[in-house]
């Protein structure tokens, strides 16, 4: 491809060199370069590509994309100058795949918590009603019904529209992915089509990287106003930033609530552990799903689907089949008739949405026991808030390792603990190995308890030390009952 057309509509600065160039390849990773490639030069949170141009070109680069013009330039090579190369490389990413995201319908889902449910339970929904779909989540991306190993919530732009592209290759006609406030603030998603966005909440999270409410709300608001007039731009009015997300959209303004009016209105009537029973604009369907975040979600599937021509009467039948995400609210039951329940919730919203779930199906002679951590080298000031939404709305209370990463386990619950008052302090333990952990929680339970293990959901490994060790907390749990018999 000619170096022109993968930069069309990039906002070029200044071109030193042959814009008619042949492009064999892009890249912004300098180890990947070879001959014939266009390098990005994307400054990011730890490194700049800036400073990897000279290997870039010793190992066969033949464009340069940077916001800067290097003093002295080398032959045959052509240099490109930008405002904002991680945008460009965006857009030319998907210049250089064909636009793969303008030949499906691509919808994104962004917020803290319900994204990777509703994505998932969309592909679901469109693939049992016999459509080609995509998917691009936290615990994998599917293409039709090929399952690909997902690395990140939103992958990089070029992963990105390779991925859709082999989407439209094998015929798909629709694409879910979950859209994260990192992907927008780094321009990620630049160049992308959208047929729709979901906005489902914002809670406290990601302030490592954003440092403030204020830059996450905003990074996920700047979704919706890049959004093009014929997508459609679905919020939740529950949330306070709800109406806030489609300030400035020019997209088509629909919304869903439980507790407010909404163009998608529900209501639940009954709710057990098994599945509840949800009125939507005034039709009651039963589905497998639990808890008001999960009626929430569904909303949010049902406003999604209508809004892409899907027939109503269909919809309710096929939401009716609709099973969780792997991960999230997930359930066990032991041979003694202890309960267990994995869920992904590692935020303190998340955390307090799945108790209360559970506080009003259970019958309360029961003990509910929590198993939590924190992450490591993430947000701490997250973490005293997560040990006392487990106080508040559990009977015991295990404080333990999630993801450590580089920090000590010991540490990250001496933090949590601070945020656990005097008098409830009775109701905790602390044992820093997640495995003994859950064992004890399990030894702890008799017939009719609950445990949750909370934090890590989907994930089957554990990170300690810049290493990712095999743990999956269904497994560790499974084991644990067995032991237990």
């Amino acid at each position: 491809m000619k170096l022109k057309d993968i930069l069309v509509n990039c906002n070029l600065l200044e071109i030193a060199g042959d814009k008619d160039l042949d492009i064999l390849d892009i890249t912004f990773d300098s180890r990947k370069v070879k001959p014939g490639t266009l390098f990005f030069a994307v400054k990011g949170t730890q490194v700049d590509g800036h400073d990897y141009i000279d290997k870039a070109i010793e190992q066969g680069a033949t464009a340069i994309v940077g916001e800067k013009m290097p003093r002295k330039k080398a032959e045959n090579v052509t240099y490109v100058k930008v405002d904002n190369s991680a945008y460009v490389l965006g857009v030319g990413a998907s210049n250089f795949f064909g636009n793969p995201s303008e030949k499906l319908k691509l919808v994104g889902v962004t917020g803290t918590n319900g994204k990777t449910t509703i994505a998932t339970l969309l592909y679901r929904l469109f693939t049992d009603a016999g459509y080609n779909c995509g998917l691009l989540s936290t615990i994998e991306n599917i293409i039709n019904r090929d399952v690909i190993p997902s690395t990140h919530t939103t992958p990089d732009p070029i992963e990105l529209n390779t991925l859709l592209q082999q989407m439209v290759e094998k015929g798909c006609e629709y694409a879910f992915m979950e859209v994260s406030s990192h992907s927008v603030a780094q321009d990620r998603i630049a160049g992308l089509n959208f047929a729709g966005g979901i906005f489902t909440n914002l809670t406290h999270d990601h302030l490592d990287y954003h440092k403030t409410m204020a830059n996450y709300r905003n990074a996920k608001k700047k979704f919706f106003d890049n959004l093009p007039q014929n997508a459609f731009a679905l919020t939740n009015l529950d949330d306070k930033n709800g109406a806030f997300m489609l300030q400035n959209t020019k997209a088509k303004k629909l919304s869903y609530a439980l507790k407010h009016d909404a163009d998608f209105k529900g209501i639940i009537m009954e709710s057990h552990f098994d599945g509840m029973m949800l009125k939507v604009n005034g039709t009651e369907v039963f589905t497998q799903l639990v808890g008001g975040f999960n009626a929430s979600n569904l909303l949010a599937i049902y406003g999604a689907a209508i809004a892409l021509g899907f027939n109503k009467e269909e919809l309710l039948v096929e939401i009716s089949k609709l099973r969780g995400a792997n991960g999230r609210f997930d359930m066990l039951h032991s041979e003694s008739g202890i309960v267990g329940i994995v869920d992904y919730a590692h935020t303190p919203d998340a955390l307090e949405n799945v108790l209360v779930t559970i506080n009003e199906v259970r019958c309360h002679k029961e003990t509910l026991i929590t198993v939590v951590g924190c992450g490591g080298n993430r947000d701490t000031t997250k973490r005293p808030e997560m040990a006392a939404v487990a106080v508040k709305l559990s009977d015991k209370v295990i404080l333990t390792s999630d993801n450590p990463r580089n920090e000590d386990p010991d540490e990250i619950i001496r933090q949590m603990k601070a945020g656990i008052a005097e008098e409830d302090k009775h109701k905790v333990l602390s044992i820093a190995n997640r495995r003994e952990a859950i064992r004890t929680a399990v030894a702890l339970a008799k017939k009719g308890d609950i445990i949750l293990l909370a934090g890590k959901g989907h994930e089957n490994y554990q990170e300690i030390n810049g290493v990712k060790n095999h743990f999956d907390d269904k497994e560790v749990l499974s084991e644990a009952f067995k032991e237990a018999n």
